[in-house]
């Protein structure tokens, strides 16, 4: 990745990204995170949405289910720049939690597993950063194994 480009440019070229990639295309996201931002965006590797429930991924790209698939993506946004030393430091200001507040608007939970820091969603499924920092002309990418999924009306 390059941090001379724009966080959709990198993940298309990112060969594990490939499933978030087509997500957001589906998901009419594209102009959103090619834009200025700055975003900090917890980016799902194809393995982490394969671990969803069996046929949940083709459920979510059916246009029908725009809007949900919208809710997942957009609650792996953060607004602006937040690296790995800015969450473990507002960790450890919040004795041990740290509340991040989404795109999609529900919260996240950060916290620390050892050296990793973990995302809590609103329905207690964690997911762990498993490369952070990743700078991007328009935010940062921190890669996750797990899709953290906001509260689904």
């Amino acid at each position: 990745m390059m941090a001379t480009r724009t966080i959709v440019d990198n993940a298309s070229a990112a060969p594990n990204l490939s499933t978030l990639v087509a997500a957001v295309k589906a998901a009419d996201l594209v102009g959103t995170l090619s834009g200025p931002g700055p975003f900090t965006v917890f980016a799902p590797t194809n393995d982490a949405f394969g671990r969803l429930a069996p046929g949940m991924v083709d459920t979510l790209l059916k246009p029908e289910n725009k809007a949900s698939l919208t809710k997942v993506l957009t609650y792996h946004v953060v607004p602006g720049v937040i690296t790995a030393d800015d969450l473990r430091q507002r960790i450890a200001a919040g004795g041990g939690t740290a509340t991040l507040t989404t795109v999609e608007g529900d919260p996240i939970t950060a916290t620390m597993v050892g050296a990793v820091i973990a995302l809590t969603d609103v329905n207690g499924n964690k997911s762990y950063v498993e490369t952070a920092d990743v700078r991007q002309s328009n935010g940062v990418v921190h890669v996750v194994n797990g899709v953290i999924v906001p509260k689904l009306s």
